[in-house]
């Protein structure tokens, strides 16, 4: 059961992390942002999120396959090399430990990303996984229906 509704208690700040969705939502590609949504959703393991991004994602023409795989994308043939980036930044600053992003983690997505798309996809993966954090701590379930 939800234990409170952020939104309704605190609705000045849950506005500006909706400012910091509706940035990334416009500066990174859509189809990245599934991805690196589901998959730090995955790591915090937020069932609410993996269901709206999984769900989102194939509403936007993504294949299942893909979606699958994100659960092993290293070991999936089914990812560019971009994506490859992405998805290794987004487990690294999810996960983010003592000693921060890898040099080789993070000189990965700078090959393939250019500075700006590289800060829009940081501030991406920092969105997602606020949001996870609000939503496991609030304890949010996917819906019944879909």
């Amino acid at each position: 059961m939800q234990r409170m509704n952020p939104g309704a208690v605190a609705p000045k700040a849950y506005q500006a992390v909706m400012g910091l969705e509706k940035y990334v939502q416009s500066n990174v590609d859509r189809t990245v942002l599934e991805l690196v949504k589901l998959r730090a959703s995955m790591i915090n393991g937020c069932a609410y999120c993996v269901d709206m991004h999984s769900r989102d994602a194939l509403a936007e023409g993504e294949s299942s396959r893909r979606l699958f795989a994100v659960a092993a994308w290293r070991e999936s043939p089914f990812f560019d090399e971009r994506e490859r980036a992405a998805l290794a930044l987004t487990d690294a600053v999810t996960r983010l430990g003592e000693h921060g992003v890898p040099d080789d983690v993070w000189d990965a997505a700078a090959k393939v990303w250019s500075e700006k798309e590289l800060a829009d996809l940081v501030i991406a993966i920092a969105t997602i996984n606020v949001w996870n954090r609000i939503g496991v701590t609030m304890q949010l379930e996917p819906p019944a229906q879909a």
